[in-house]
């Protein structure tokens, strides 16, 4: 008699709702957590640490770490079309696990995802094979950009005070804006989606924290209209606090 394989029992328990991102945290066989994703035709199960789909290369953890030690070892190294499929679905796999982290509202691992998502189109594309390439995947940087100043902010908020969560959207944004004034489309940041959802979202946090301007924009202010005495108060004050 044939072993049963089929998913009946979990596909009913769990019903999937397409107007939610369906994940919980389970416990494995052996007793490790892991995420599992509903979507329309199944569950998708990613573990927690190391690469989503607990695959290992050369006793690497992911691809990046692969890629790194490549890099160390042979600098004029050009991805191979295999490299490439590789590395596509590295950046797939942890985009579905910062999603989850975001759902799940563990929002420091979304910011460590997203670093890794973030470190490896930088590697991926020095070791490039062509310019389509390397832009085919750059043009989603601001997205993974996006989803790590929404973490960090969100992780601010929840362990320390919403003025740094407003500072991280700060930062975030002008990393944001680093990369366009890079790719020569400085004029379009302020009305890119992605910027505006992130501006919003300060603003409510300001609005409903009742938050003025951060330690941050008030020195940047200060420097702008030249009152240095007041510049300094402000750099010895931000001093103290990161070193707190």
């Amino acid at each position: 008699m044939k072993r049963s394989m089929h998913l009946d029992d979990i596909l009913s328990e769990w019903t999937f709702d397409p107007s939610n991102l369906n994940v919980r945290l389970v416990k494995g066989k052996d007793g490790r957590d892991v995420i599992q994703m509903r979507v329309d035709l199944g569950v998708l199960q990613l573990e927690t640490t190391g690469r989503p789909d607990g695959t290992a290369f050369k006793e690497c953890e992911t691809y990046l770490d692969h890629l790194l030690v490549v890099a160390l070892e042979q600098p004029e190294t050009v991805l191979t079309e295999a490299d490439c499929a590789e590395v596509d679905r590295e950046f797939m796999q942890f985009y579905h696990r910062r999603i989850c982290w975001l759902r799940l509202q563990y929002y420091h691992r979304a910011v460590m995802d997203a670093d890794h998502t973030l470190r490896l189109m930088d590697v991926s594309n020095k070791m490039s094979p062509d310019e389509d390439w390397t832009s085919s995947h750059e043009q989603y940087r601001p997205f993974v950009l996006f989803h790590r100043t929404q973490a960090e902010a969100l992780g601010e908020l929840e362990d320390n005070t919403a003025e740094e969560a407003i500072q991280a959207i700060n930062n975030g944004l002008e990393t944001m804006r680093s990369f366009f004034i890079e790719h020569e489309a400085e004029e379009h940041f302020d009305e890119d989606e992605l910027v505006v959802r992130l501006t919003e979202m300060r603003e409510s946090l300001r609005s409903e924290y009742a938050v003025g301007k951060t330690l941050k924009e008030q020195l940047h202010a200060a420097v702008e209209e030249e009152q240095y005495e007041l510049a300094a108060r402000l750099r010895d004050e931000l001093t103290r606090r990161e070193a707190n």
